[in-house]
C-alpha cells in the first residue's frame, strides 16, 4: 500500500488501479475447474498436524480437494503492542466473517542493528501465528522486505539507510540483509504453514506494489532472488506479489520461478472513491489500458488490498480536519456493499480488506506523512471497537462460508433492471455445477430505487429495493440444507444444520417487505414462531411474505423432506447478534450477545464465551442432546424453545460502569535541554567527521556529513552542537535540514534563543511529496559577532524516514541537519551529535528519541521524580525548548470487563507546541496541538494497567511564540464490555531496571 498511489487516486479522483488475473495449475497438484468436485468448503482451519494441499485454477483456491474463498481482512501486530489483544481482534474478525487475517511484517520492528533481530514480547511472531490458527483464521503473510504501510522507511530498518546497495534491486550488498531479514521470519513462518500442518500460513507474498523495474532485468532479477530464497527456507504455498493496481505487473511467466509452475499468484490493490462507480475489476471486467481483465486469466481473482478506509495525514488533509470520522463516514457500510459486492460480481475470490483493525502508529513508527493514529475508518476502530462496517462484512463473510456455490461463479446472460432508474446496475452470473444464481444490483445515483428483477425462472412479485449509493445481493437456486431457495429479495446469509434441523438466515434493512419461495415437493407445514408473517403454497413454490424488523421466525416442515427448515428472517441490526460457530460436534448458532468468541460442546453442555454491552438474550441452537448452558464459565439455567434452540432463563448482563479517575491532581514539571547552554559537557557525544555518506543527499562541499542516520541516531529527536571562534562580522545562519512532515529546527547561540523553524501544515485534500528540506535563517545577535568561543546548539524533530515507494532510495534521504553556513562570516565549526540512546531492549528501537529526559529516564516509571516542581494545568509556558510533565494514576476496572481507554488532549489550536506521550515508559504517540487532528490516543490494556498504578510522562516541545500545554489532559472510556480476553500485562521496565 502506498503513498504515491493513494496521493493520485484523491487528488485526480479518479481510481487508477485494475486487475489482471494469471497463473495456473496447483501447488501440490493441478486441478482443472471441473474435477473439482461441488460441496462445503474447507473446515475451520486449524494447528493439526496433518499435511494439506493447496492449488487454484481460475476460480478460486482449492484447499484439500474443496473450494476456498477467501474473505480476509488485513491487521497489523506491530500496530497493537499488547499481545493478549491481538487475540481480541481476531476473534472479532472470526465472529464476524473473516476467514483469513492478513498480516505485514515489518523489518524496522524487529532489527535495531545490522545482524540483531527480536521476535520475542511485543514481537513475537510465533505467538501471533499460534493465535491465528488457534481462532481459527487462516494466514496471508506479508513480510517484504519492503511493505510501505505508511511506517518508517516503508518498513525499511533505519540501520539501512546508511548502508551500501540500491534497495528493492538486485544489488548484492542489499540482497545480503535482505537474505538475512527473509531467514529469520522464515525460519518462524516455515513452522506454522497450513501445507505441513503446523499452522494456517496459506499465502505469502514477496516484496510489495514493486513497480519501478518491471521491465529491466534486474528487477526480474530481485524477484526471482526472493522467490528462490523463499523456496529455500521451506515455504511451499503459492506465492504472490500485490501489484500497485491493476497494471499486469508480475503475472505467471513474468520472472524466473526456478522451473515451477503453478505456484505464483497474480493480485492487485484497490483503493477506489467513494464518489465515483465502483470499477470492473476481475475476469468479467472491461479490461483496461494496462493490465485489465486478462493479463492472467489462469489465476483467481485475487486483490490482496482493497480499501476499507483510508490513512489520514497531519492536519486531517484528506478530510478537511475532521479526522478518521469522516474516512468512516465516507466508506461506510454502503460503501462496501457497493464496492465489495461489485468485486465479487466480477469474479474476485481472494478479497482482503485494507485495513480491517488499524490500530496505532506508536513512538516512532509512522511515516513521516501519516499522525499517530492508524485508525484507518476500519471496521473495527482503533481502540477494538466493532462499527456500523461490520454489517456487511458479517453478512458476506458467512455467506461466502457457508454457501459453496459463490466459488465458482461465471457470467450469465444479463438481465433488464429498472430502465427507468438512473444508476442502477445489474450484474448476473451462475455457478455451471449446480445451477445456482447470483444478482447484484447496484445504486449509483442519489436517490433510492426500486426494480422488479426477472430472476432465473421467475420474477420476483415484490420489487427490490436499493438505496442510493447501495447495492444488493439476491440468489437464486442455490441450496438451504435439503431444500431449494427458488428466489428472494433478502440476502442469504447463512445454512446450516444444528440438531434435528436446518436453519438459513435471511437478511436486508430493517423495514422492507420480503418475499421468499422455497421449492416444496408438496404442501408443507408452516408454523410462525415469532414475529408476522404469511405463506401461500401453488405449483411447488412455498412464499413467505414478511416486513424486516428484529428477526421473524418460520418453521417449515415436510413437503417432501423429512428434516424441517428453520426461516430467520433478520433485520440488518439483529443480523449482527446471530454467531454461528463450527465444532467438533457441529455447527452452533448463537443469537443474542454483542460477541461470540468461542464455543464448546461437551455432552450436553455447551461452553460460551463472548461480550455483551448491554444486557442481553442468550439463545443457541447445536448438536442434538444439548440441554446445559454456560456464558464465560458461569452456568446458566436454561430450557429448550419451539425454535428448537436452547435459551438462558435470564438475560446477560451488560458492561458495569467503568470509573475513569481526573488528571487535574498530581502532576510534576521540569525544563530540560540544558544541551543549549554553552558549558554543557558534550565530550561522550559522537564527533561529526565523516565526509562520505550512502544517503542520497548530497554532502556539501567542504562541510562533514552532519546526517543523524550515519552516525547510528535514525529515531526521533537530535541535538547538535557546533564549536567555533570566528563569528566576527556574522549576520545571519543557515541551517538546512531535512525531516520529513512536521519537522522542526530549534537553534540556540551561546544559550540565546534564535528561534524555531516548521516544515509546512500539508494544503487542504494535497500531502507534499518529497523530501522534506528547508533552510532555517537567523539572524546573529550584534553582540556575539566576536572572535570569542561561540557554541550553536541545534534541536531537530526528524520525523522519520520517507519510504521508498518508487524504487529511488528515497528512505535514504538525509535525516536532521545537512549544511551550516554564516552570512558575513565562515567559522570553521567543529561538530557533535547526540540522538536516542541504545535501543529500549523491551520496547524496542521505536521507542525513544533523543531528548536529554528520554536519555536519561524521565519517561519511565520508577524515575526519582521528587524534586520536580509540583504544578496544576493548564499550563501556559512561554519558552522554546522541552517541558517534561508526570503523574501518575489507578484504575480499578472490574476483572470481567475489557474497557477500552483513551488519553485526551485538548487546547486553543493557536498555541502552538507538540506532545509526546509516555504512558509506564511506553511512547504512545505525538501531539500536535496547531495542527491536529487527533486529539485521543488510545492506551492498549497490558501497557495500560486497568487494576493498578500507571505512570503518565509527557514530553511537551514548544517553539515560545505562543503559551504552551498542556492544556486540557483526561481520561475517555472508548468502549467496555462484559467479557474480553484475559490481558497479561505487557512488560515495563523502570528506571531502576
Amino acid at each position: 500500500m502506498g503513498l504515491s498511489r493513494r496521493t493520485f487516486n484523491a487528488l485526480a479522483g479518479t481510481t487508477a488501479l485494475g486487475l489482471a488475473l494469471g497463473g495456473s495449475g496447483a501447488l501440490t497438484c493441478a486441478y482443472a475447474a471441473q474435477t473439482v468436485p461441488t460441496g462445503p468448503p474447507p473446515g475451520t482451519p486449524g494447528a493439526d498436524g496433518r499435511g494439506h494441499t493447496i492449488g487454484f485454477d481460475h476460480y478460486s483456491l482449492v484447499v484439500d480437494g474443496r473450494r476456498l474463498v477467501v474473505w480476509s481482512g488485513e491487521m497489523h501486530p506491530f500496530r497493537l503492542p499488547s499481545p493478549s489483544l491481538w487475540r481480541d481482534v481476531l476473534q472479532k474478525m472470526r465472529a464476524h466473517g473473516y476467514n483469513t487475517v492478513s498480516i505485514y511484517v515489518s523489518w524496522n520492528y524487529h532489527s535495531p542493528a545490522p545482524g540483531h533481530y527480536d521476535f520475542t514480547g511485543i514481537r513475537d511472531l510465533d505467538l501471533f501465528l499460534r493465535m491465528a490458527s488457534e481462532t481459527g483464521l487462516y494466514v496471508i503473510l506479508r513480510p517484504g522486505p519492503y511493505i510501505n504501510a505508511e511506517i518508517d522507511g516503508g518498513g525499511f530498518p533505519g540501520w539501512l539507510t546508511a548502508t551500501e546497495g540500491r534497495a528493492r534491486t538486485a544489488d548484492p550488498a542489499y540482497l545480503s540483509h535482505v537474505d538475512e531479514w527473509l531467514t529469520r521470519v522464515n525460519a518462524i513462518v516455515a513452522r506454522h504453514l497450513y501445507t505441513k500442518g503446523g499452522g494456517t500460513v496459506l499465502l505469502y507474498q514477496i516484496e510489495n506494489e514493486y513497480d519501478a523495474y518491471v521491465t529491466d532485468p534486474a528487477g526480474r532479477d530481485y524477484m526471482a532472488h526472493l522467490y528462490r530464497k523463499v523456496r529455500a527456507d521451506g515455504i511451499d504455498v503459492p506465492l504472490f506479489h500485490n501489484d500497485k493496481g491493476r497494471n499486469g505487473y508480475w503475472v505467471p511467466g513474468s520472472f524466473d520461478t526456478g522451473g515451477e509452475t503453478g505456484r505464483w499468484l497474480y493480485g492487485f490493490d484497490g483503493y477506489p472513491s467513494p464518489t465515483l462507480a465502483p470499477p470492473d475489476w476481475g475476469h468479467f471486467g472491461a479490461g483496461g489500458v494496462k493490465g485489465g481483465a486478462t493479463a492472467s486469466p489462469r489465476t483467481p481473482g485475487f486483490v490482496p488490498e482493497f480499501g476499507g478506509g483510508w490513512f489520514d495525514p497531519w492536519g486531517g488533509a484528506w478530510f478537511d480536519g475532521k479526522g478518521y470520522a469522516e474516512s468512516r463516514r465516507l466508506r461506510d457500510a454502503a460503501y462496501e456493499r457497493r464496492f465489495y459486492l461489485t468485486n465479487l460480481a466480477n469474479g474476485i475470490t481472494l478479497h482482503s480488506v485494507y485495513m480491517t483493525f488499524g490500530g496505532t502508529s506508536w513512538g516512532w513508527l509512522p511515516a513521516p506523512v501519516v499522525y499517530t493514529s492508524y485508525d484507518y475508518g476500519a471496521a473495527i476502530d482503533e481502540g477494538r471497537q466493532p462499527t456500523a462496517k461490520l454489517i456487511p462484512m458479517h453478512q458476506l463473510g458467512h455467506l461466502l462460508r457457508h454457501i459453496p456455490d459463490f466459488a465458482k461463479l461465471d457470467r450469465a446472460p444479463d438481465v433488464e433492471a429498472n430502465a427507468a432508474a438512473d444508476g442502477l446496475k445489474a450484474y448476473h452470473l451462475t455457478n455451471p455445477d449446480t445451477g445456482a444464481h447470483v444478482y447484484v444490483l447496484r445504486n449509483d445515483g442519489d436517490v433510492p430505487v426500486a426494480s422488479g428483477l426477472p430472476l432465473h425462472g421467475a420474477g420476483l412479485p415484490v420489487p427490490v429495493a436499493v438505496p442510493a449509493q447501495d447495492a444488493r445481493l439476491l440468489a437464486a437456486g442455490i441450496r438451504l440444507g435439503r431444500r431449494k431457495l427458488r428466489y428472494s429479495n433478502a440476502q442469504p446469509m447463512l445454512a446450516l444444520t444444528a440438531g434435528r434441523q436446518e436453519i438459513a438466515v435471511l437478511t436486508g434493512r430493517s423495514g422492507e417487505e420480503t418475499v421468499t419461495a422455497l421449492e416444496c415437493a408438496s404442501e408443507p407445514t408452516v408454523t410462525v414462531l415469532e414475529g408476522e408473517a404469511e405463506q401461500s403454497y401453488a405449483d411447488g413454490l412455498l412464499r413467505v411474505e414478511a416486513q424486516l424488523d428484529g428477526m421473524t421466525r418460520v418453521l417449515v416442515s415436510g413437503g417432501g423432506t423429512s428434516t424441517p427448515l428453520l426461516l430467520l428472517l433478520a433485520d440488518d441490526e439483529t443480523s449482527v447478534r446471530l454467531w454461528p460457530h463450527d465444532t467438533p460436534s457441529g455447527p452452533v448458532l448463537v443469537y443474542g450477545p454483542a460477541l461470540l468468541r468461542t464455543a464448546a460442546v461437551d455432552g450436553p453442555s455447551v461452553g460460551l464465551t463472548g461480550d455483551t454491552i448491554e444486557a442481553a438474550d442468550l439463545e443457541v441452537w447445536g448438536p442434538r442432546g444439548i440441554h446445559e448452558l454456560t456464558w464465560n464459565e458461569r452456568e446458566l439455567k436454561a430450557h429448550a424453545t419451539s425454535s428448537g434452540s436452547l435459551r438462558a432463563a435470564q438475560p446477560l448482563a451488560g458492561a458495569g460502569a467503568v470509573a475513569l479517575p481526573a488528571l487535574t491532581n498530581g502532576w510534576l514539571r521540569k525544563t530540560e535541554n540544558p544541551e543549549s547552554a554553552p558549558a554543557f559537557d558534550d565530550s561522550s557525544w559522537t564527533p561529526a567527521e565523516k565526509t562520505t555518506t550512502h544517503s542520497t543527499t548530497p554532502v556539501p562541499a567542504g562541510q562533514p556529513v552532519l546526517f543523524a542516520d550515519d552516525y547510528s541516531f535514525h529515531y526521533g529527536d537530535v541535538w547538535y552542537r557546533g564549536r567555533f571562534t570566528d563569528a566576527t562580522g556574522a549576520e545571519s545562519v543557515s541551517l538546512a535540514y531535512s525531516t520529513g512532515t512536521q519537522g522542526l529546527l530549534m537553534a540556540w547561540l551561546d544559550g540565546r534563543p534564535l528561534g524555531t523553524h516548521r516544515m509546512p501544515v500539508p494544503d487542504n485534500k494535497t500531502v507534499r511529496k518529497g523530501s522534506w528540506a528547508d533552510t532555517a535563517v537567523f539572524s546573529v545577535p550584534e553582540e556575539l559577532r566576536t572572535d570569542e568561543p561561540h557554541v550553536l546548539s541545534v534541536l531537530v524533530r526528524r520525523m522519520q524516514h520517507d519510504q521508498d515507494g518508487k524504487t529511488q532510495d528515497t528512505h535514504k534521504v538525509a535525516r536532521g541537519l545537512t549544511a551550516v553556513t554564516f552570512t558575513g562570516a565562515a567559522p570553521q565549526v567543529s561538530w557533535r551529535l547526540q540522538g536516542e540512546a541504545a535501543p529500549d531492549p523491551v520496547r524496542g528501537p521505536q521507542n525513544n528519541g533523543g531528548l536529554y529526559g528520554e536519555r536519561n529516564g524521565w519517561h519511565l516509571p520508577g524515575y526519582g521524580d521528587g524534586g520536580w516542581e509540583a504544578v496544576q494545568l493548564p499550563r501556559a509556558d512561554r519558552r522554546q525548548g522541552v517541558t517534561w510533565y508526570r503523574t501518575s494514576f489507578r484504575l480499578a476496572v472490574d476483572a470481567g470487563t475489557d474497557a477500552s481507554v483513551g488519553l485526551v488532549l485538548d487546547d486553543d489550536p493557536a498555541r502552538a507546541y507538540r506532545v509526546q506521550i509516555f504512558l509506564n515508559g511506553w511512547n504512545m504517540g505525538q501531539y500536535i496541538n496547531d495542527v491536529g487532528p487527533q486529539h485521543t490516543f488510545v492506551l492498549p490494556n497490558g501497557i495500560l494497567h486497568t487494576r493498578g498504578a500507571n505512570t503518565l510522562a509527557l514530553a511537551v516541545l514548544s517553539d515560545g511564540t505562543t503559551p504552551s500545554g498542556p492544556s486540557d489532559v483526561r481520561l475517555t472510556l472508548l468502549g467496555a464490555a462484559a467479557g474480553g480476553v484475559p490481558v497479561a500485562p505487557v512488560a515495563s521496565p523502570g528506571r531502576s531496571t
